[in-house]
């Protein structure tokens, strides 16, 4: 009669247990469908960035007498480009314009891609410039932004910061490969890339929702362990005295017989 109340005791804590447990694990799942395809979206330049490369590239094209603009486009994405701007403004494309009658344009394409597919994050840069202009020459460019620190995987992780730093340096490439003469004012953000913020682990950054999965459902197994080992030694100090009464009361009466 005894061993009633700890009974419903046990099975109360054992669906108070369950039901924690079934809790947790579907917020640590939500969190892991939630993130698993990642953010996908291509970020366009900040507003300074716009402005700061719209103002240098302003005065450069008027010392050189040659145009330069830049062209960013989600490769995903099948309609206008993300973001361009030139010495003639932000929003002011360079290509094709009667105001440009000779220009430089860096076209960065970015894609992004789910943390589903087994494809990578990629960018595809390109400097194109007016029909005058040698595609030779373009080429040089086009290379010496990879020389400057303006890689792929620069583009991939910061493409509007990346894209609006290729464009002000465009007037120094260019001098490079003989298209416009050297500006009479130095371009100091076109001299050297500041280096970009650490970004991080891509490992943690892409898969924290899985790694907090994983935690939480490790320490939800701790947790079941310890619960049903003290239920296990809750059961052994009802069940024990209750035999060893039994075996006394047995041995008496065989005596009495």
């Amino acid at each position: 009669m005894s061993t009633g109340k700890p009974a419903a005791k046990n099975k109360a804590a054992a669906w108070a247990v369950w039901l924690t447990i079934g809790l947790v694990v579907a917020g640590c799942v939500a969190a892991g469908v939630l993130n698993n395809d990642g953010d996908t979206t291509v970020a366009a330049p900040a507003a300074d960035e716009r402005a700061d490369s719209v103002a240098i590239l302003k005065r450069t094209s008027a010392e050189q007498g040659l145009c330069y603009g830049w062209e960013l486009v989600d490769y995903y994405d099948y309609g206008d480009p993300l973001n361009v701007g030139s010495n003639l403004g932000d929003g002011v494309a360079v290509e094709e314009n009667p105001a440009c009658p000779r220009w430089v344009q860096v076209t960065a394409n970015i894609g992004y891609v789910s943390e589903s597919s087994e494809s990578n994050d990629f960018a595809r840069i390109q400097v194109t410039g007016s029909p005058d202009i040698d595609s030779a020459d373009l080429w040089q460019v086009e290379r010496g932004l990879e020389r400057l620190g303006l890689t792929e995987d620069v583009f991939v992780d910061d493409p509007g910061w990346a894209v609006t730093r290729a464009a002000v340096m465009l007037p120094l490439l260019a001098v490079e490969a003989g298209l416009a003469p050297p500006a009479d004012t130095p371009v100091p953000a076109a001299a050297s890339p500041s280096p970009l913020p650490d970004a991080g682990s891509d490992y943690l950054r892409d898969r924290w929702g899985w790694l907090l999965a994983t935690v939480g459902l490790v320490l939800l197994a701790a947790l079941f362990v310890t619960v049903g080992v003290v239920q296990r030694r809750r059961q052994r100090r009802v069940v024990v005295p209750a035999q060893r009464a039994g075996a006394g009361a047995a041995g008496r009466t065989r005596e009495k017989a």
